[in-house]
Parts: structure tokens; sequence; C-alpha cells
């Protein structure tokens, strides 16, 4: 026996992915989660009869050859784990496009940086040219636009967008997939994302907006389909919901538009899942109230916010400094030799002024070039810390409108970083 097995509250990426496992695995079974997404349940009551899907399949473990476990590596995420995990004699094979590392163990593996598991399935498919049917094919691109934000995510990568083509070619229907990831809102629903308008407290975070919110609620409905509609709504680079039962469970949702808030990062330490751009958590015990998780997520926020290259790691060093009374012509001449754009004025060791290439330029007169910079500098100059991040600088010379930061400890210049830098940090050239 061969199973294809993916995680509970399925999405259209888990769906798709154990369906595509039965095509590249001849004979395999694909086992649906009972518990899935609204969205899912509706499309598969369409569906039923569409797709070779098995809801409560009564198995050996040691009869099972193997496991091709689908958009998930951490065996508490699948249904009943405790029996799949007796299947000692399959082997494991493992699909997915999260990349941070599960307690799952594979034989096999085929995980990468894609923006849908379902992409890797179908690389096989072409490569194998696995006819595909145009039920299959729109399920399919379900799966792979629902991750990647209709290809807009930062994570969507061109072998999504080929995927995508691929799916159309083979007859999958765009017009099926705008309904299905744009249900209508049902009265519940509608409740719940009015108190999350009421109720949301937002946060500016490293020049992020985050919303944090606590809801409490009696039944979970859909409730990530609200969590996404409320993001648009107020235009948040991230949002995180905190839902509470009357028993005192929660299940958080986190949904960011930013590279900058990696979703999954964020709620890791609650043991939930997902991707930089969306994922959830679930909490149960008397460990935790709203409020402590509440905190707990800001905490992280400002902790992950802070993440990243360093002042430090980039900055240029030792520096080329002057003193007050160089001569303006020493200075050009410095900096023509040293190939660099600017010059820290240094006093006693401190900085007390800058001078660049730009500033030289403006002098038109000769009679100028022998006066010392000093009447030329720009005077209250603007330093950094060394553990500042590379962000937190670019925010500085673009509010500032300056090209040169230097990098002082105490009182001493260490380092100094420049617009350039900067823009190369910017676009991925460092």
């Amino acid at each position: 026996m061969q199973i294809a097995v993916t995680h509970k509250d399925a999405d259209f990426d888990a769906l798709s992915s154990i369906v595509a496992a039965t095509l590249v695995y001849p004979g395999m079974v694909a086992l649906c989660p009972n518990s899935l997404q609204s969205n899912v349940q509706q499309f598969l009551a369409l569906h039923k009869t569409a797709f070779n899907l098995a809801r409560d399949l009564q198995y050996e473990p040691n009869a099972v050859r193997r496991l091709a476990i689908c958009d998930c590596n951490q065996w508490r995420q699948l249904e009943n784990s405790a029996l799949l995990q007796e299947c000692t004699h399959a082997e494991i094979d493992l699909w997915d496009h999260h990349l941070h590392k599960g307690d799952i163990i594979p034989t096999w593996s085929c995980v990468e940086r894609v923006g849908a598991t379902i992409t890797l399935f179908l690389r096989v498919i072409q490569e194998r040219q696995i006819a595909v049917s145009p039920q299959e094919a729109t399920l399919f691109l379900l799966g792979l636009y629902e991750d990647t934000g209709q290809l807009t995510y930062d994570g969507t990568t061109p072998e999504d967008v080929r995927s995508a083509a691929f799916l159309m070619e083979q007859g999958g229907d765009l017009r099926l997939v705008v309904d299905f990831l744009h249900v209508a809102y049902n009265e519940t629903q509608k409740k719940v994302l009015y108190r999350l308008m009421r109720g949301m407290q937002q946060y500016q975070i490293n020049d992020k907006r985050v919303g944090v919110g606590i809801v409490r609620i009696d039944q979970y409905v859909a409730l990530a389909t609200v969590v996404q509609l409320y993001a648009r709504i107020i235009d948040a680079d991230a949002v995180f919901v905190v839902f509470e039962n009357e028993v005192s469970d929660f299940f958080i949702i986190g949904r960011s538009k930013t590279p900058d808030i990696d979703v999954r990062v964020i709620l890791q330490d609650f043991g939930g899942g997902g991707h930089a751009g969306a994922g959830s958590a679930r909490i149960s015990g008397e460990a935790y109230t709203a409020a402590t998780i509440r905190e707990q997520i800001l905490t992280i926020l400002y902790r992950e916010s802070s993440a990243g290259p360093l002042v430090s790691e980039m900055m240029s060093a030792p520096v080329t400094t002057i003193s007050p009374d160089t001569r303006v012509y020493e200075a050009g001449a410095l900096m023509e030799k040293k190939g660099i754009r600017g010059l820290v004025v240094v006093e006693d060791g401190s900085p007390v002024g800058i001078v660049t290439l730009w500033d030289l330029k403006k002098l038109s007169l000769h009679k100028q070039q022998n006066h010392p910079v000093k009447a030329f500098m720009q005077r209250n100059v603007r330093t950094i810390a060394p553990a500042t991040t590379v962000r937190e600088a670019a925010h500085v010379m673009v509010s500032k409108d300056i090209g040169h930061l230097p990098v002082v400890a105490g009182s001493t210049v260490v380092g100094i970083i420049t617009r350039t830098d900067i823009v190369n940090y910017l676009y991925g050239m460092i």
C-alpha cells in the first residue's frame, strides 16, 4: 500500500499535492484530512467524484510500503499521526516548499524554495508527460494561486509562473479559481470581521504597520478568510489575530505582505507552521491567556524586526579622515587617490564634519582651493552605531537626505557606510 497524506486544516495546496501524488506514484491512495478549510470543502462538495480521494481509510501500518507526505514536515500536523508513525516498513517521501526543518525524517525528499508544493509535483508531471485532466488542472491552479497570492507573493518563482501556464494549457479554469478563492462571507464571518475592526490594535515596528488583535468566538468559521480580508481593508504590512473559544483554546492566524515579517518565524514559538506570508498555530492548556499570547507575539515581532545585516558587517573600515585645517585641494586629491566620494573631518578623535566630492565640485573659485575644509564641510554630523541594522541606516539616509553615515563606537569613528552600500544591499547585490 502507498498513501499520500497532508496536514490538518488542509488548504488547496495541500489537497492538490496529495492528488498530484496519485499521478506521480501509480497505485497511491490520497488520504484526505477530515479538517479542511471552508473553500476547500465547498470545492470538494462540487467535485466529489472528480478525484480519487479516501476519507476514512482503514489500513494496517505494517502493510504500508510508501508514505508521500505533502506540504508538511511535522508529525503533529498530520491527522492520525500516531498511526502513521507506526508505518515502520514504509519509505517516506517528503514533498514540501517550507524550508524550515521539521521532525519528519524522510527516506527521500523534494524540498525547495518555490511558491507552492504543487509546483514541485508539476515539474515531475511535465518531465514524465503525465496526463492531467481539466478538473485536476483547475485544482492544481487553486493550490498554486492560493499559496502564491495569485503569483504576487514574495516567494513566487519563475517556475511557479511557468507551472500556471502549463495548467491553463491542460484546461485549468480560471473562472472557478476566482470563485473558490474569493468566496462570499456568511453572517458569522461578518460578525468576526466587525469585532476585528473594533478591537484590533495597530503598532509601528521598524517602519512597518502591524495589527495584533484578540477575538472571542463560538466556532471556527473560515477564520483565515476573515483575517485575509481584514489585512486588505486596513492595508497593514502584517496582521496577527488570536482567536479564543469558550474552553480557552487558542487559534492564531498570521498574514504578511512584506519579506521583513516572516509569519512562520513568528508562529514557530507557538508550535505553528506555514510560510513567510501566511501561517497558523493552535494552543491548548492553561499556560496561556489571550493577552499573554498577544504580548509574546509583539515581543517576537520586535525581536525579529531587528534581524538582518548590521552596519558593522557592511561598513568600510578603517575610515579615511582629515583634520578641519586640511586644505580643499588636499582633500580633493586624497579622495581621488583613495577612489572615495567623502571624508570624515575629525578633531580630537571625534567627528565634527563631513566633506564630500559634491561639496568640493561646487567651489568654483580657484582661491577657495587653499581654504581649510572647515569653511565648507557639512556640520552637525549624523552618526550611527555599529549594532544598527542596515535597514535602519537606510531609513536615516532617506529621511535626512544624506549619503554618508560615520559609524561611531563611543566617540571614536570606526567605519563609514554610504548610500552606495545601502543601494547594493536593497537590490541584493551584497
